[in-house]
């Protein structure tokens, strides 16, 4: 199980939202390129990158920047936010992206998902918000109604082989893992990356410790920018 840490871009800086709420913002860095470098230094193999203005807004981006982190880390590379359409996806690779996340448009549009996958395979990863048992859209602004079970299955028969997992109860709040929500997915024979509340070593642990089946990293984001979260040492107790 890989530790990937997370950068979320909004404005050119690399911020922190408190479960996707832009009025929970704390900016960390107005340089994203020198966060993902610190990470990488300190024993990152893939980073995950999070287009915050492209998943709120649809219009605005950071595409430069994004492109810049790709072009400078030589490690594993997933971006999500705002891939609504085919030329915004091909965008993402041509910037130099290893794993494109669908979000959104995994959900409202099934040819596009299909046409993703044609395309580019198990270059595509669905990232499975959310909140209450169903899946969340648009930047987490609104809850679909469709239930976590149902979602997961017809992805799977599409063909999907990669899924991020965010409780989106726990992002941010530090309050460790959903380990039944992760368990319960473990079903459907996907690789799962687990997101959302991991707050210290023991977390990353328990999840190990868990062996789950398809489980195969966990992002982590807030932790990083505490005290109490040391990435070299965490990746080292994992090895």
């Amino acid at each position: 199980m890989i530790i990937i840490p997370a950068i979320d871009i909004r404005g050119g800086n690399s911020v922190r939202l408190v479960q996707g709420k832009v009025e929970n913002e704390t900016v960390h860095s107005n340089d994203p390129v020198s966060v993902a470098k610190l990470w990488r230094q300190k024993g990152a193999k893939r980073i995950h990158i999070v287009d915050l203005d492209a998943a709120i807004d649809g219009v605005k981006n950071n595409l430069s920047i994004i492109e810049k982190i790709c072009m400078e880390m030589d490690l594993e590379i997933e971006v999500g936010g705002g891939i609504r359409s085919l030329e915004r996806l091909e965008k993402i690779f041509d910037c130099g992206a290893d794993f494109a996340i669908l979000g959104t448009a995994a959900v409202q549009d099934q040819e596009f998902l299909r046409e993703a996958l044609k395309r580019y395979g198990r270059k595509i990863i669905v990232g499975v918000d959310v909140k209450d048992g169903f899946i969340a859209i648009k930047g987490w602004k609104e809850i679909s109604k469709i239930k976590l079970d149902d979602f997961v299955k017809n992805i799977s028969a599409l063909g999907i082989n990669q899924i991020i997992y965010t409780d989106i109860s726990r992002d941010g709040m530090l309050s460790g893992p959903d380990f039944k929500g992760l368990e319960k997915l473990s079903a459907y024979g996907l690789q799962i990356i687990a997101s959302g509340g991991i707050k210290s070593i023991d977390d990353l642990i328990k999840l190990k410790e868990k062996n789950i089946n398809g489980l195969i990293g966990a992002i982590v984001g807030s932790a990083l920018y505490t005290e109490n979260f040391d990435l070299a040492k965490a990746i080292k107790c994992l090895a």
